[in-house]
């Protein structure tokens, strides 16, 4: 339970970090409204449904503590080490005024067009299939089939139900400005968070 606690709360904070998928639900929250942003986020969070599956899938059929499945351990830790310092030297630099505030402008297409937008921005960024294979590395050994399931539906219902919030609180000027004073502490935040969760890898490596 401990071990699910440290790994949620490191996915949860990843999330608060704005990155191309927080973009564009930005952008069509503001211009088209939240309710169509919704299906950008219902594609966003489909493609994280796919990472999630391969990455636990793919390491729980490695044997723990074998030569393959620590090389995963290894490169996931490396990943979210990388990550943590990338995010707390750049705390701050990010800027959410990805859009001009009122605009009314419509993005052509239907709501599925949105959905595949959100599936194919989260689907071709390649930090998505690393964080959840360092998240694997974590949660699959010693857990059930049951377990990961669980596991799995939850960080699949998180990244929805952030995203809709998102999109529901973009077009708040006063949200938004707060968030946005916040956003480097919650940056250096995540980053300690990746960086503890990447040493706990590698000590759990060395270890098995």
């Amino acid at each position: 339970m401990n071990q699910f606690a440290a790994v949620a709360g490191a996915h949860f904070l990843a999330l608060l970090s704005p990155g191309p998928d927080f973009f564009l639900i930005a952008h069509t929250s503001m211009t088209d409204g939240w309710r169509r942003a919704i299906a950008a986020c219902a594609g966003i969070a489909a493609a994280n449904a796919v990472f999630i599956a391969t990455a636990f899938a793919g390491l729980s059929i490695l044997r723990p503590g074998g030569i393959a499945f620590t090389s995963v351990q290894i490169a996931g830790a490396a990943f979210l080490l990388y990550l943590g310092v990338g995010l707390l030297r750049s705390a701050g630099a990010a800027s959410i005024e990805a859009a001009p505030a009122g605009g009314t402008a419509r993005t052509a297409g239907s709501r599925w067009k949105l959905a595949a937008m959100g599936f194919a921005s989260a689907a071709l960024n390649p930090k998505n299939a690393l964080f959840y294979a360092g998240l694997a590395a974590v949660l699959t050994v010693g857990a059930s089939t049951g377990h990961l399931v669980a596991y799995g539906m939850w960080m699949f219902n998180v990244v929805l139900g952030w995203d809709v919030l998102v999109s529901v609180l973009i077009g708040n000027r006063v949200v938004l400005t707060r968030f946005a004073r916040a956003l480097p502490m919650l940056e250096r935040a995540s980053g300690v968070a990746l960086i503890g969760l990447g040493l706990g890898i590698l000590l759990t490596a060395a270890f098995h």
